[in-house]
């Protein structure tokens, strides 16, 4: 049905389509929309509600898992465990300095080593014939001669002076020998360095000097001491003795992973150091709430967890670097399905993955906790938490969908529908028209013919037969009226009696054009009958399909021009009889040709051209033609006529 015919008369029908189709789809689509969004904050929610009992669980437990590690260091420092994780060590600060657990993983340490001095002026001489003389000869004679003390400080010092004037003689055999004898005295302070490290940077000097090709081998072996803590150096030392190291091989190159958990240690233990600076030395008491912490070192690229214990004469510590918290924290939330992530203060991300803006997740601040971080706790598997909901989403959308189909299914139903009723409605309103003009007009011609007979005045024979004539002719035009609407409806009914018998369809054809023609001669009119053949005979209702026939020339007599002619013509098909009906009207365009055999269907050409009827002449026709079994066809072209073909078998 087109849309603009929504808008004709009555329009309530819009109001109607609107309220009943659109509001209800409008509001179908809302709902589902509300519930959906409802759902997933429902979902949200209770996601949300789980993070925070976890992100509780946990902070508690590590929390714990922090005070065990505290409770246990007193027992540690008193009986250090066999083995700890590669990148942790426990450490002392007590009345005799520093001490750290496993020895060598702490690659600088705080304080300067406490060492014994060596008496005053045992190196004056030397130092004076060295320094202000510039007699590098006499001044390794005098150092030479000091390296025989049984003193080990005093021995170690003067080998370093005696190897150094050597160096400046350019003696580099014999220093490098002078430096061999130093090495072995090992740990023996030689100006508050191991006189076994100054042997090793000098013999690297003289190599660097002398350009010799052992010079790599030398700084890779003092560079691997270093970094395996084999010394007890303070920063600055260790610092400068490095990148000597370092420089000899070649540049600063970066340290491995163990070497820069080493430094991460060693970072945390300075941090320490100055804690303990501020709490107090060794027979100072502390207060409660300095006795024991924890807290997280942020060095380099990586985190250090410190914990302590303090107590008036010392302070204990675990120091350890990411893998030991890595470990310790697994165990506080593995199996839990939960990504955790460790912020420190200075918002560096301690451990776990970065945060995604937009997920869920439970905060639980370092202020809140009194843990050393702010833990971020969120799911581990987002699209796992949200199955349950895409598998409601799915189940409702295919739900809406199913409605909505339903609805536009309804919808298209309702309106092809309404428009059928409207278009009936539209056709039965022109047939009661339509019918209306047809009995007015011959009931005026009666009336008018009754009431001149009725007024008394006798007219003559030839004018009273002339009445006669006119009274009968359109009473007989009435009858046809009537029997064609009765018959119509016993014929839509299936309630209509055909009487059959074989019968010559040329002659009923004959019979039939023969009283056509007597009634539209006084209008001009011509019906030029065509028989080819004879002899075939067809099974048919004489008077139904004269019904039929006659219809089809009472069309094309009303949409033909006055004074043309309507050609019929009988003859024969492969085995079917034809029945050809020809005018020279208006013709029928395309979009009519199977329009104008429905029901008080008329095409458009009726209305420009004025011309009247009910509707229901080809309907007929095409109900008889079927009931006989045959076929009615049309052929035509607009402004060239229009051919309707009657085809029967033949008996």
């Amino acid at each position: 049905m087109p849309a603009r015919q929504w808008f004709r008369p009555p329009r309530h029908l819009v109001v109607l389509f609107v309220v009943v189709i659109v509001v209800p789809a409008a509001a179908l689509a809302w709902l589902g929309w509300r519930l959906l969004e409802q759902d997933r904050a429902l979902e949200g929610q209770r996601i949300q509600e789980r993070l925070e009992r976890a992100a509780d669980s946990i902070s508690a437990a590590l929390e714990r898992r922090l005070t065990q590690i505290a409770d246990q260091l007193p027992a540690l420092a008193a009986s250090p465990p066999a083995r700890l994780p590669d990148d942790s060590l426990i450490v002392q600060f007590g009345a005799h300095g520093v001490e750290a657990h496993p020895r060598g993983r702490l690659l600088y340490f705080p304080f300067p080593v406490p060492s014994r001095e060596v008496p005053k002026g045992v190196f004056e001489a030397g130092e004076a014939l060295e320094f202000r003389q510039q007699d590098y000869t006499k001044a390794a004679a005098v150092f030479q001669e000091l390296a025989r003390s049984k003193d080990p400080l005093i021995r170690a010092g003067a080998l370093v002076r005696w190897g150094r004037n050597l160096r400046k003689n350019r003696r580099y055999q014999e220093a490098l020998a002078v430096y061999d004898e130093l090495e072995r005295m090992g740990d023996v302070s030689a100006g508050d360095v191991p006189a076994e490290l100054l042997a090793q940077q000098a013999r690297c000097s003289v190599l660097a000097e002398i350009k010799h090709s052992g010079l790599p081998q030398a700084a890779a072996a003092l560079d691997a001491d270093l970094q395996r803590g084999r010394w007890q150096l303070d920063r600055a030392s260790y610092v400068f003795y490095s990148q000597e190291a370092r420089r000899w091989l070649g540049g600063d190159r970066p340290a491995g992973p163990s070497g820069a958990d080493r430094l991460a240690l060693a970072a945390g233990v300075d941090w320490l150091a100055e804690r303990w600076r501020e709490m107090g030395q060794a027979g100072r008491p502390l207060t409660t709430a300095a006795s024991r912490g924890r807290h997280s070192v942020w060095t380099g690229d990586r985190a250090v967890l410190v914990a302590w214990t303090a107590t008036p004469q010392n302070l204990v510590a675990l120091v350890g670097g990411p893998r030991y918290l890595e470990a310790q924290c697994q165990t506080v939330w593995k199996g839990q399905g939960m990504a955790v992530a460790l912020w420190d203060a200075g918002g560096h991300r301690v451990l776990g993955q970065p945060t995604v803006a937009g997920k869920l997740q439970a905060v639980r601040a370092a202020s809140d906790t009194a843990l050393p971080w702010t833990l971020r706790v969120s799911s581990a598997s987002p699209s796992g938490d949200f199955a349950q909901l895409a598998g409601r989403r799915r189940l409702l959308l295919a739900g809406l969908a199913v409605t909505a189909f339903l609805v536009l299914v309804s919808s298209y139903l309702i309106t092809r529908a309404v428009a059928r009723e409207l278009a009936v409605a539209r056709l039965q309103s022109d047939f009661v028209s339509a019918v209306s003009h047809e009995f007015r007009s011959p009931l005026t011609s009666m009336c008018h013919l009754t009431e001149m007979l009725a007024d008394g005045d006798e007219p003559g024979a030839e004018r009273r037969r002339q009445y006669y004539q006119v009274l009968a002719g359109e009473t007989r035009r009435l009858h046809r009226l009537v029997e064609g609407l009765l018959n119509f409806g016993r014929m839509e009914a299936g309630a209509h009696e055909y009487r059959f018998e074989t019968l010559d369809p040329a002659e009923l054809v004959r019979e039939v054009v023969a009283e056509f023609q007597a009634q539209v001669a006084a209008n001009g009119r011509n019906v030029a009958l065509q028989i080819n053949g004879s002899g075939v005979r067809v099974k048919a209702d004489p008077e139904a399909l004269s019904r039929a026939l006659w219809n089809l020339l009472d069309n094309a007599v009303k949409y033909s021009p006055d004074g043309s002619t309507v050609w019929v013509e009988v003859g024969s098909e492969a085995s079917a009889v034809t029945i050809r009906v020809r005018d020279q009207g208006v013709g029928i365009p395309v979009a009519e040709r199977k329009r104008i055999f429905g029901k008080f269907v008329r095409g458009v050409g009726t209305k420009t051209s004025g011309v009247k009827g009910t509707g229901i002449g080809l309907t007929m026709a095409l109900h008889i033609v079927r009931a006989h079994g045959g076929h009615l066809r049309v052929e035509s072209e607009p402004g060239r006529g229009s051919t309707f073909t009657i085809l029967l078998p033949s008996s």
